[in-house]
This record gives C-alpha cells, sequence and structure tokens, in this order.
C-alpha cells in the first residue's frame, strides 16, 4: 500500500460565479472534509453570499468551519452582481479561475483539479471560443490529445465524439481518431483505476452497429479497421457491439468501460442509471481533472435546491485516481 508524507492536495474552482458553483462547494466541503486539503480558487465575496443567504438557512456553513484554503480573486462587480444571469463579465471570471488553478497546478501546488459548471455562453460573450473546459484544458495543457471519459457508480464510458451536432458525428469520426480514444482510455483504466488488463466494449453508431453493414458503412469502414491492430496485440476488445447491448453488459460487469461514438450515448444511460454519481474525467491530461456530471443550473443558483452530490463524487474520484497514478509511478 502506498503511503503519502501528506494528503493529496485538491484544487476546486469556483465555475461560473453567477450559477451554483458557490453553493455545491459550500455544500460540498463538510462532507469531504478530512479526505484531502482543498484550495478553492473564486470570489470570496460570491462564496460567502451563498453561505449567509437567508434563504439557504438548511446549509448553516461558516467559512471557517470546513478546512481549506480560499484564494480569492476578487474579479466580481459585487455592486452588480447578481445570480442566475448569463453575463461576459461571469465568464471572464470564470476562465480567470481556471488559468489560476492551472498556474497553481505548474508549480506543483496542487496536486489535482475539480472544476464546477461554467456556461459555454457566458464565455463565448467574453470571448473564449471554446465549446467546454476540455477544450480549453487541452489547449492551456498543450496536451496532445485528451478523451472525455463520464462515469458513476455502475458504468464508465470515453466519447470519441464530444460537443459537437449530431449531423457531423459521422464526419468527425475517423480511424484515427477512434484508436487514440482507444489507447488513452485502456492507459487510463491501467493507471487512474488500476485495472491491469481492462475489457473494453466499443459500441456501434449506427442501430445494431449496422446489422453488418446493412444499417450505415461507419462499423465496416471506420470501427472494425481500428479495433484490429490492438486485437493483434491481444487487448480485451469487444465490437462493434450494439450500442444498447454494450451498455447493459457493461453495467452487469462485462466490460470495464463502453467507447461511445457520440455524447448522448453515454450521458442518457448515466443520468438514468446513477445521475448523483456521475462524473466527468478528463483523460490525457498531465494531472488530474474531474468535473460534476451537470451544468450552472442558473434556475436554481443560490435558492439552496443545489445538490452537492455529483461534486463530492468528483471530488473523491479526482483522490482516488491521484493516489492510484502515484501509485502506478512508484511500482510501475
Amino acid at each position: 500500500m502506498l503511503r503519502l508524507r501528506r494528503k493529496i492536495r485538491v484544487g476546486l474552482t469556483m465555475g461560473d460565479p453567477s450559477g451554483i458553483g458557490p453553493t455545491i462547494i459550500a455544500k460540498a466541503l463538510p462532507k469531504v472534509k478530512g479526505l484531502a486539503e482543498f484550495v478553492v480558487v473564486g470570489d470570496k465575496w460570491v462564496f460567502d453570499k451563498v453561505i449567509s443567504c437567508k434563504s439557504q438557512v438548511t446549509l448553516r456553513l461558516r467559512s471557517g468551519q470546513a478546512s481549506h484554503k480560499f484564494i480569492d480573486l476578487n474579479n466580481v462587480n459585487h455592486r452588480k452582481f447578481a445570480f442566475g444571469k448569463v453575463r461576459a463579465e461571469y465568464g471572464r471570471a470564470s476562465m480567470e479561475y481556471l488559468d489560476k488553478a492551472m498556474e497553481l497546478i505548474k508549480k506543483k501546488e496542487i496536486d489535482c483539479l475539480v472544476t464546477c459548471p461554467i456556461s459555454k455562453e457566458a464565455i463565448n460573450l467574453a470571448g473564449f471560443k471554446f465549446s467546454g473546459h476540455t477544450e480549453y484544458l487541452e489547449r492551456r495543457a498543450r496536451a496532445a490529445d485528451t478523451v472525455m471519459m463520464l462515469l458513476n457508480k455502475d458504468l464508465k464510458f470515453s466519447l470519441v465524439t464530444r460537443h459537437i451536432p449530431l449531423e457531423d458525428v459521422c464526419r468527425a469520426l475517423t480511424k484515427d481518431k477512434l484508436s487514440r480514444n482507444i489507447y488513452i482510455t485502456s492507459r487510463a483504466l491501467k493507471e487512474l483505476f488500476l485495472i491491469n488488463r481492462p475489457r473494453i466494449a466499443i459500441a456501434g453508431l449506427n442501430p445494431h452497429a449496422s446489422d453488418n453493414g446493412l444499417i450505415g458503412c461507419q462499423e465496416n469502414r471506420i470501427i472494425k479497421p481500428a479495433l484490429r491492430k490492438f486485437k493483434k496485440n491481444k487487448a480485451r476488445l469487444y465490437g462493434p457491439l450494439s450500442a444498447d447491448v454494450a451498455i447493459y453488459q457493461a453495467k452487469e460487469k462485462k466490460f470495464d468501460c463502453v467507447i461511445a461514438m457520440y455524447h448522448d450515448q453515454a450521458l442518457i444511460a448515466l443520468k438514468l442509471c446513477g445521475n448523483d454519481t456521475g462524473v466527468n474525467l478528463t483523460l490525457g491530461l498531465p494531472f488530474i481533472r474531474t468535473s460534476p456530471l451537470h451544468g450552472t443550473a442558473f434556475d436554481i443558483a443560490a435558492t439552496g435546491r443545489a445538490r452537492p452530490a455529483s461534486l463530492i463524487a468528483a471530488i473523491k474520484l479526482a483522490i482516488r485516481c491521484a493516489l492510484n497514478l502515484k501509485y502506478t509511478d512508484v511500482h510501475g
């Protein structure tokens, strides 16, 4: 068993200050106290505002109660601040929290990063032309390639394509993209989850995985050729399988992960069978990054109704993966 001289240091970014990020962090910190050392990056005034909000009397949290350090960027106009709004100012603030966290990662002041939700609309209004955290972190970290893994207590998915229109999926799906996804996913299952010989199901793109070319050509033209070179190395890959079969059998523990061809192929199943335990894990970065499996929820920001379960799951997974990565580094 790996023994560390200190606890894992977890960085938490507040996300869009107008969303539920401040609330779920405030609710989550007491529940994970003692598991790690926590550094929260955000606007302290906003964070204190959700704690003292009269509508959140059940929260009963004071800033000093939970063990954490707060890095206050003080980058929100307090006089005009409002929860539940999409504004360029808030999009810019959320990206500044992320930049500060990247600085902490570079200086090795934190071991892993957990990000609360940002608004894609707000960050684009602020001039950041990215479709989300994953793409921005990939650029900032100069990572050659990243994979979005989405998981809960029952299932793990790696997405071949991410936030693109469904009509663009066929054009975006290539043998090279699928091969890189399989390689990064397999490596992560070994290093971050300590699964020595992972069993990976490959979902087909078309209904019934095309029935051998009767319903679409992608399985025969792209997916099967991409799998051949891995199977020569005795990788435990299965497919292409009809997506419903792959997901069901993964839930029954026949597989360790499913490679999904597009976003909703994974998300619908995840949210049906374990929304509260859902986590987004970015593979391929030089550090561990997780996030809750939900958005900014502007409609319930600062109402006290936001639940921290997904964030707590993201924090616990980040700690687990960081520990496993250290174990892998030590033992090979």
